[in-house]
């Protein structure tokens, strides 16, 4: 099996080095059968559509073995005798769809953004909102409020934060020492989060209730949060746009069309599911 592939990928490579320089583009032919004839573009399509474990093959092994599938896939074609089932045709329409469909977003989305509205969407975004404030918090999560409560008078008392965590806390932050790490508002659930906003920087608030049991917790500090600069969003905006412009371009294309969907009344969803009904 080894040597077969060697003397392959030799072929493979001869072949390629055979071919002139000026002719080696998309419509070169490299195989013709029953007179259909088989090119590097076609090659090309069916090496990307390949998944990529067998991508990272030998581009000489890779050349050969798509070469051999299009050519038995077309032999196979032109013997195929009968009325092709309609799962095979339905498919085919549906691919010729989608790959066409795809080829008008990439038109879309290559038409030039006017700065001007990258800018707008940021004015828009971060220009009119307040800093934004970010806490540090650590908190012990217990089942009772009992026990909370002599949690908060044990801290009150001089007892380490940190080791009571990991002492006593029920939460995944335990072993940790209870760090919850920076976060924002609408991280946490909103008892929690009212509880943090009330606290001074190092302090410990009262027992809080939430789904998740009940919580002694410490605000380590906070820190305010800028607005980020232009340039740091931009191809994130950008993107932004894009996605807003190509799906404004599609919503007014769909309202110019003369779309009828009224065959769709009536249909039992569940029909999708039934395949026997492209092999009648």
């Amino acid at each position: 099996m080894q040597n077969r592939l060697k003397f392959v990928a030799a072929l493979g490579v001869a072949w390629t080095l055979a071919l002139p320089a000026q002719a080696q583009d998309a419509d070169t032919v490299v195989a013709t059968v029953n007179g259909t004839d088989i090119t590097v573009g076609h090659m090309i399509v069916a090496r990307n559509s390949l998944p990529e474990q067998y991508q990272q093959l030998p581009d000489a092994v890779l050349f050969q073995g798509i070469l051999d599938q299009l050519v038995q896939q077309t032999v196979l074609k032109d013997s195929f005798d009968g009325t092709l089932p309609a799962r095979v045709t339905k498919s085919i329409e549906n691919e010729t769809r989608s790959l066409i469909a795809g080829e008008k977003v990439e038109q879309i989305l290559a038409e030039d953004i006017p700065v001007e509205d990258i800018q707008a969407l940021y004015d828009s975004t971060y220009s009119s909102d307040a800093p934004e404030t970010e806490y540090n918090a650590s908190h012990i999560l217990v089942e009772t409020k009992e026990e909370a409560d002599t949690i908060k008078a044990d801290l009150e008392g001089g007892a380490d934060f940190a080791s009571t965590a990991r002492e006593k806390s029920t939460g995944p932050s335990g072993p940790n020492g209870g760090s919850l790490g920076w976060f924002g508002k609408g991280a946490m659930v909103p008892s929690f989060e009212a509880a943090v906003v009330e606290l001074e920087s190092g302090a410990i608030s009262d027992p809080v209730e939430t789904q998740f049991g009940w919580h002694v917790i410490q605000l380590n500090e906070t820190r305010t949060k800028d607005a980020p600069k232009f340039e740091d969003v931009r191809e994130e905006l950008l993107a932004e746009v894009r996605r807003t412009k190509l799906e404004n371009v599609i919503a007014e294309m769909e309202k110019a069309a003369d779309v009828d969907r009224s065959g769709a009344d009536g249909i039992d969803p569940t029909i999708l599911k039934d395949l026997e009904l492209l092999n009648p």
